[in-house]
């Protein structure tokens, strides 16, 4: 991932709603879930919805597809996982990394 397209997802991502909305599409899976139920589940208004729904895709974050009368939004999981590969690349000093309990926090503090 570059730089920039990094930048650009995380820029969508530091936003309550859009936070609260990419989360939600990626419990939901590759399947997604209708701009209503995105809505509904959030408590957002549909207006508001919108905005953030264009700004996630404009980052990448999210895909959409029609399914009869309604739009199904659902993560990018390819993108998600370059954006979580580009945060790490360097964890650990290059070495495969363990989860945070088995870090060796001291060595990391020098």
């Amino acid at each position: 991932m570059e730089t920039k397209q990094v930048i650009t997802a995380l820029g969508a991502l530091a936003q309550e709603s859009r936070l609260g909305v990419f989360r939600l599409l990626v419990r939901a899976g590759p399947s997604g879930m209708a701009a209503s139920k995105i809505a509904e589940q959030i408590g957002i208004p549909p207006s508001s919805l919108s905005f953030h729904l264009k700004e996630l895709s404009y980052a990448g974050l999210i895909v959409s597809r029609q399914e009869g009368r309604f739009v199904i939004y659902a993560a990018n999981f390819d993108v998600m996982n370059g954006l979580i590969g580009y945060l790490t690349e360097n964890c650990c000093g290059g070495n495969p990394c363990s989860p945070v309990s088995g870090c060796n926090m001291e060595a990391a503090k020098a």
